[in-house]
């Protein structure tokens, strides 16, 4: 016999808003018909200004189904990837189980109550209520929680022994040859019928190793213990830049029948947290992450497995990052699974922000401390578990049993937890501290002898930025232009010690918050990204740390208006490249290299470009050399001070220039209009080109904008309908004839489709900070379909899908 795969159980349920407390019925109210698909959000928001007591309340599921007669003396397992934040499960009337907390699984049986062969009824009670006794909640968070049962529901059907779980530690070994290792894997298989000792009598175990490349590796193995040794020659590491994975089979056998069977994604690799840094594969590597929420506009935690992916391509492919923290909480798997393939490291944590509870909550947070672990070991990106509710106060009884927990079901991972004190009690393996000392004009951050209680063992920045300067895609350049240094200073500073790990940006993209924080908007403008993952300016600052592609993005437009006085101040290129060169209405200006006495650590500098004259006054207006630096010394000064402010020294400067070279002060004045302030009837065009190696690698013109351009970008173009609904990211960006993005276009967008999809979210729109987007979801249906987008001065564009 074959075991049977999962049986998804995401289409096809009643829901309400109104659950009937004090009854397992749901009072539909009016609402009988209206069917629901999973993930679900229990309440759709608007994309700001909204109450969070929206989402805060019991909501009701409601599924009916015919049991099939071939369940009879099997095992009918029903998994809730996830539900926010309390479930009961209801089946026919009986009360079957409850489960506490909203970001692990909870799988339970649904084989006593079932009616074989005739209609059952399974009801899903659900509360979104903030005023639970279960983390994170019991004070202020800030971040929204919202509601719904937001991941998969599934089934599986079962002999009555099963494989409930199977631990696997893969374990690199001695290299054979070049890139090729001998490499062990470990197991604990735990049975679905409770026994956790040796096979029953008559069962075998038996595993096989696969990769993707080169087929089977490994001969079965068979035993009737539940630890399993296996060992396998030829085995790649997994590592950020090529992270192999493995398939571990494991299948249990009556006789030689087949009863159950399931399969383990590994990767061999070792990870170790040391006194002077992070290390992996024994290479010292600088972490260098964001922290990202699970959150989207509008629907909030309830969208499904390929937008969590997403998420990590951008991490990876477009912020260039290595690591991330999955704050506040464990995510989905499919984000995981992501992070897996693509060789993210991972930084995951129990929920909570800030608040520990009483007895009663604590025992909450011990459970999911388990469930997290449990249900997440096996991920290779997983380099370490957060044990300690985010930024709260020591408690050393409680960490000591949260520690304690995460040793004993993973002892192949350290452990740390999230502090805003320094010297805290330091019970896990991991000092990890939010670092925000950083305000502008100080220090990045504090060396790691300031802020840990043991210097002998690691230490990591779990955040830093964030709250200290929010920036919102529409403030003025100067303040955005900001919020990309002061991360770029943070990451120098880490970068430059030898004995911090790394550290994690808050954080990947901005959220929505409670009442109690953000700017009154209920949203966190906090990220280097805008909620539809747009990048800021300093979203620029991580992709350019990495060397795959030519990164170049300049942090100004060029437009007088943006600067008091109307001269053009320091401009900085965010870039990988050796140099910029800077064109002036096609005439070479000057060459500018990266700031290393700003940034002296930082793999590679921001490049700060201050004068936007460079050679242009020798070759237009025949001033030496010598003559033509004191001229511009002197008009840069009364940029900055202003003509009746200038300092003597400057004065004096100048009137040597009229004694000695015959300057007039009318030719003062139209030398600084001309070159400093580009008053005229002549349209200014600037040009900077990224220099690598000698060779032009990218370019971008800033000049006059002549016409608008609407760049809409589909995170893919074919959807499939799966397990449940796909939904597709379209990312929208105003930009001028060059391709640069208009900060400051503010205009509504009408959105419409044709064919089997619908948007997720309002069909009007409006650009914020130039940049907005919006998601479209399959209807079940397959076909062509189409996006319209049209705006009142721009072109209108439509966007093809094919859904499958």
């Amino acid at each position: 016999m074959k075991p049977e795969k999962r049986l998804y159980w995401n289409q096809d349920w009643e829901f309400t808003k109104r659950w009937n407390q004090g009854t397992e019925k749901l009072e539909l109210a009016g609402e009988e018909g209206c069917l629901v698909e999973f993930p679900h959000s229990n309440a759709e928001l608007p994309y700001h200004y909204f109450d969070e007591s929206e989402y805060s309340f019991i909501s009701g599921y409601r599924k009916k189904f015919t049991a099939d007669l071939a369940w009879e003396g099997k095992e009918v397992l029903m998994t809730i990837e996830a539900a926010a934040h309390v479930i009961e499960v209801f089946l026919n009337g009986e009360k079957l189980g409850r489960h506490e907390g909203g970001y692990t699984a909870y799988t339970l049986s649904l084989t006593e109550g079932l009616r074989l062969g005739q209609e059952n009824e399974l009801i899903l009670q659900v509360d979104s209520r903030e005023e639970l006794n279960i983390p994170p909640f019991g004070n202020v968070i800030d971040y929204m929680t919202y509601g719904g049962v937001y991941r998969n529901v599934y089934l599986e059907i079962k002999e009555k022994i099963w494989i409930a779980d199977v631990y696997a530690r893969a374990t690199p070994m001695e290299q054979e040859t070049e890139g090729l290792y001998r490499g062990r894997v470990e197991s604990t298989i735990t049975l679905g019928n409770g026994e956790i000792g040796d096979i029953p009598e008559g069962y075998t175990i038996r595993q096989k190793l696969t990769d993707g490349l080169n087929g089977e590796t490994t001969q079965k193995v068979a035993a009737r213990e539940n630890e399993l040794e296996l060992m396998a020659s030829g085995i790649r590491l997994w590592a950020v830049e090529t992270p192999c994975l493995y398939r571990l089979r494991t299948t249990l056998y009556c006789s030689d029948i087949l009863m159950d069977e399931r399969e383990t994604v590994i990767g061999f690799r070792t990870a170790e947290f040391k006194a002077d840094g992070f290390y992996l594969n024994g290479i010292k590597i600088k972490i260098r992450g964001l922290n990202r929420h699970q959150s989207y506009p509008y629907v909030g935690y309830a969208m499904p497995e390929g937008m969590q992916a997403e998420d990590v391509l951008i991490l990876k492919r477009e912020l260039k990052v290595n690591a991330v923290r999955t704050s506040h909480y464990p995510q989905s798997h499919a984000f995981l699974d992501a992070c897996d393939r693509l060789g993210l490291l991972v930084f995951t944590e129990i929920p909570g922000w800030q608040h520990i509870g009483d007895e009663a909550w604590k025992e909450v947070a011990l459970r999911q401390t388990e469930e997290m672990v449990l249900q997440y070991r096996n991920h290779p990106s997983i380099i370490l578990w957060g044990v300690r509710i985010n930024e709260s106060q020591d408690d050393d009884e409680f960490y000591g049993r949260t520690n304690a927990i995460a040793h004993r079901l993973d002892p192949t991972r350290p452990t740390g937890g999230v502090r805003f004190i320094k010297k805290s009690n330091l019970l896990e393996d991991v000092y990890t501290y939010n670092d925000f000392v950083h305000t502008g004009k100080n220090q990045g951050a504090d060396p790691k002898k300031e802020v840990t209680s043991d210097v002998s063992k690691a230490y990591l920045i779990s955040e830093y930025n964030g709250h200290m300067f929010p920036t919102k895609p529409f403030d003025d350049e100067a303040h955005r232009t900001e919020h990309a240094l002061r991360h770029a200073r943070v990451m120098d500073a880490y970068y430059g010690e030898e004995d911090i790990a790394g550290g994690f940006g808050w954080c990947m993209f901005d959220y929505n918050t409670h009442k109690d924080f953000g700017s009154g908007d209920a949203i966190c403008y906090h990220g280097v990204m805008d909620m539809f993952r747009n990048p800021k300016q300093a979203a620029f600052i991580y992709a350019s740390q990495a060397e795959e592609e030519p990164i170049l993005e300049i942090s100004s437009a060029m437009n007088i208006g943006e600067y008091p006085g109307g001269a053009i101040g320091a401009v900085y290129a965010y870039t990988n490249a050796d140099a910029v060169r800077v064109y002036k209405n096609d005439k070479f200006v000057k060459e500018f290299y990266p700031d290393r006495k700003e940034f002296p650590h930082l793999p590679h500098p921001p490049i700060r470009m201050d004068d936007f004259v460079g050679e242009l006054m020798e070759k237009e207006e025949g001033y030496s050399k010598k003559n033509a630096e004191a001229i511009k010394e002197v008009l840069f000064a009364v940029a900055k001070y202003g003509q009746n402010s200038l300092p003597l020294s400057y004065k004096l400067k100048m009137l040597k220039l009229m004694i000695f070279q015959g300057m007039t002060f009318e030719d003062g004045m139209r030398l600084f209009y001309q070159y400093i302030g580009n008053w005229g009837d002549t349209v200014t065009t600037y040009r900077f080109e990224a220099v690598k190696d000698g060779q032009t690698v990218k370019s971008m013109i800033k000049e006059p904008v002549t016409k608008k351009v609407l760049q809409a970008i589909p995170g893919s173009r074919y959807l499939h309908n799966g397990n449940t609904y796909e939904a597709v990211s379209v990312r929208l960006r105003m930009t001028d004839q060059n391709g640069n993005l208009l900060p400051y276009y503010q205009e509504p967008l009408k959105l419409s489709v044709q064919g089997p999809v619908r948007l997720i979210g309002p069909d009007i729109i409006s650009l914020k900070g130039g940049m907005g987007g919006t998601y479209l979801r399959t209807t079940g249906e397959s076909g062509e379909a189409v996006l319209f987008i049209e705006g009142n001065d721009i072109e209108s564009i439509k966007i093809p899908f094919t859904v499958e």
